[in-house]
C-alpha cells in the first residue's frame, strides 16, 4: 500500500493493490473512507466498463478508466479498468498487478508538480494514462506492416491468424478509447465540474483531446486492417474460384475419353470392331473431340 502527501501535506494519495495488499488492510481503508460495497465491487471487477459515479451523501467521486494492459492475451493487446476515488482531499487509486505499472508513473508526475490539487492530480494521471495507448497503437501498426509484407509473399494460415489478432486488439482499443471519451465528457457536464478551477479544467481538456486522438488513431488502424483483411479474403476467394474452375474444366474434358472408350466397350456389334486400326482411330476421335471441347470451353469462359 502506497500513501503520499502532497501540496504542502494538504492532500493525500493512497494507492491500494488488490492483488498484493492484505485483505484486512483493504477493509480498513474502505471503512476509514466510508466507501460502500457497491463501489468496492466496481473496483474489484476486472471487466468493468469505464464510467463515473458520485455519492452526495458521502461526497465520494469515483471514476473507472480504461488503461492499456502491457501483456498480450492470446497474441493481442487488451485494456483493463483502473479505479480512482476522490474523498475530500484524498485520491484513492485501486490497482492490481496488471495495471500497477502506472503507479510509478503517477508518482513521477506528482514529484514533478507536488503543489497541485487532488482533481488536478487526477486529470494529470488520466492524461498520462491516455498517452500510454500511443506506443501500443504504433506497435500494432508496425506489426500490421510486417504481416502485410508476409502475406504478399505467402498467404498462409499463420499470417492470416496474425492479421486476425491485430484486428481483435484494435477492436479492444477502439472500444476502450470511446468509453474513456464518454467518461471525460460526462465529467464536463457533471456537477463536480462547476467546482473545478481553471488549471483543473485545462488538465481535463488536455486529457479529453488526447483521448480523441487515441480514438482517431485506432479507428484509422482498424479501417486499414479491415481493408487489408477484405483484400486478402478476395484474393483467397479468387484463388479458390480459379482452382474450382480448373478442376471443373478438367473433369469435363476427362469425360471425353471415358465416353468414347465406354461406347466401344459395349458388348454389341460396333463400327471399326473388325478394323486392325480401330483402337488408333478411337484414340484419334477422343483427341479430336477433346481439343474441340477445350476450344468451346475456352471461348465460353472468356
Amino acid at each position: 500500500m502506497l500513501k503520499i502527501q502532497f501540496n504542502q501535506q494538504k492532500n493525500n494519495w493512497l494507492n491500494v493493490n488488490t492483488d498484493q495488499d492484505d485483505a484486512r488492510q483493504l477493509k480498513k481503508v474502505y471503512a476509514d473512507y466510508d466507501i460502500d460495497e457497491e463501489i468496492i465491487n466496481y473496483s474489484l471487477d476486472k471487466n468493468e466498463r469505464a464510467h463515473l459515479d458520485y455519492d452526495k451523501d458521502t461526497n465520494i467521486f469515483m471514476l473507472i478508466y480504461n488503461v492499456p494492459n502491457q501483456e498480450k492475451i492470446d497474441n493481442h493487446y487488451e485494456t483493463i479498468p483502473m479505479t480512482f476515488i476522490i474523498k475530500n482531499n484524498t485520491l484513492i487509486t485501486i490497482s492490481n498487478n496488471r495495471n500497477h505499472y502506472l503507479v510509478s508513473k503517477m508518482q513521477n508526475n506528482l514529484n514533478k508538480a507536488s503543489n497541485i490539487s487532488v482533481f488536478e492530480f487526477l486529470f494529470t494521471c488520466l492524461l498520462m494514462i491516455t498517452d500510454q495507448f500511443f506506443p501500443y497503437v504504433e506497435e500494432m501498426n508496425t506489426d500490421r506492416i510486417k504481416v502485410s509484407n508476409r502475406l504478399k509473399e505467402k498467404t498462409s494460415k499463420q499470417n492470416l491468424l496474425s492479421l486476425s489478432d491485430l484486428e481483435i486488439g484494435i477492436v479492444y482499443y477502439i472500444s476502450a478509447s470511446k468509453q474513456n471519451i464518454v467518461l471525460l465528457e460526462q465529467i464536463k457536464i457533471h456537477i463536480v465540474y462547476k467546482q473545478l478551477n481553471d488549471a483543473e479544467k485545462e488538465e481535463l481538456e488536455d486529457a479529453l483531446i488526447e483521448a480523441k486522438q487515441v480514438m482517431e488513431m485506432t479507428q484509422i488502424s482498424s479501417q486499414i486492417l479491415q481493408q487489408l483483411s477484405g483484400t486478402y479474403n478476395n484474393v483467397l476467394n479468387n484463388n479458390l474460384n480459379e482452382t474450382i474452375r480448373i478442376l471443373t474444366v478438367l473433369s469435363v474434358l476427362l469425360t471425353i475419353p471415358t465416353i468414347i472408350t465406354g461406347f466401344f466397350g459395349m458388348n454389341m456389334p460396333l463400327p471399326l470392331e473388325d478394323n486392325a486400326f480401330g483402337w488408333i482411330i478411337t484414340i484419334l476421335i477422343s483427341i479430336f473431340l477433346w481439343f474441340l471441347l477445350s476450344y468451346v470451353l475456352k471461348k465460353f469462359i472468356e
